[in-house]
């Protein structure tokens, strides 16, 4: 990629062009909220792009948590990703419906776990469908392969600790969530849960990394958490609903080369979903 783009973001004509290549395996990570209404399954089984296996968010999870989609265990993961048919030392494509939505997730949670050379599609599915790009119905049948696990805990951040950096402001919070939720304008799309923002939080919706499901080139991302208020030569924890949007800050912050970030994997489905935990509401 040009030198005004991520260092992690590949483009469709770069993927097409190394399609059937031993050394590359593809991810599909679409994963998508009830309200839009699309079956990441049913869409890859109607076409994905050739060679791709099916990561599914909602699977490769700790389903002890209580909480969506949260960080498997380092063994779980490695079991699941292996299972694919992927290993640590493969060059990892991941890609997602609209493009820089839910891939992101998947390239946090292969970098943490140790693997090196993750990259997500610009584009996402969507524009290689729209640019009439090769796809297949053929399901891959990989051959199991071995990921070795190089965990890194400290890019995680847990509940314990985003309650000691909400009440010292230690760390600088940045939130995902549309606005609206944000500001407790809007409802959370899970029942019952509160809306509204940690104190001290900075809103950085998720949209606004991507236009067209492509990434913007990092003179705006720079520019997009200047405007924010956030300070990149100081830590950041990203947040979201539910932990997989708040990777596309994590995308970018680290595009940018900012290196003191961790993601709350709780994020607001459990700081929302507690009675304990202070929320602010309204634009301040």
């Amino acid at each position: 990629m040009t030198n005004n783009k991520s260092a992690f973001v590949v483009s469709a004509d770069w993927l097409q062009e190394r399609l059937g290549d031993p050394s590359i395996r593809i991810l599909d990570a679409a994963w998508y909220l009830p309200a839009q209404n699309r079956n990441p399954k049913a869409e890859y089984d109607a076409g994905h792009i050739p060679g791709a296996v099916f990561f599914d968010q909602d699977v490769i999870a700790d389903h002890t948590s209580g909480l969506p989609h949260t960080l498997p265990s380092p063994e779980a993961f490695a079991s699941a990703v292996g299972a694919l048919g992927v290993s640590e030392k493969d060059t990892i494509v991941v890609y997602d419906g609209p493009g820089i939505m839910t891939a992101p997730r998947v390239w946090w949670m292969l970098r943490i776990m140790g693997a090196r050379n993750v990259y997500v599609l610009d584009g996402g599915m969507d524009g290689w469908n729209t640019e009439g790009r090769p796809v297949s119905t053929e399901v891959p049948s990989p051959k199991p392969a071995t990921f070795n696990v190089n965990f890194t805990p400290a890019a995680v951040t847990s509940f314990a600790r985003m309650t000691e950096i909400v009440a010292d402001g230690s760390i600088q919070i940045a939130d995902a969530r549309g606005a609206g939720r944000f500001y407790g304008e809007e409802p959370e799309p899970r029942a019952g849960m509160r809306s509204g923002h940690m104190p001290g939080a900075h809103s950085l919706p998720s949209g606004t990394f991507s236009e067209n499901g492509k990434f913007k080139d990092l003179a705006t991302l720079r520019q997009t958490f200047a405007d924010a208020g956030v300070d990149l030569s100081k830590p950041v924890v990203t947040t979201c609903g539910s932990g997989v949007t708040a990777a596309i800050i994590t995308l970018a912050l680290q595009s940018l080369g900012h290196t003191d970030n961790t993601l709350y994997d709780g994020s607001w489905s459990e700081w929302g979903g507690r009675a304990d935990t202070m929320i602010v509401t309204g634009r301040e």
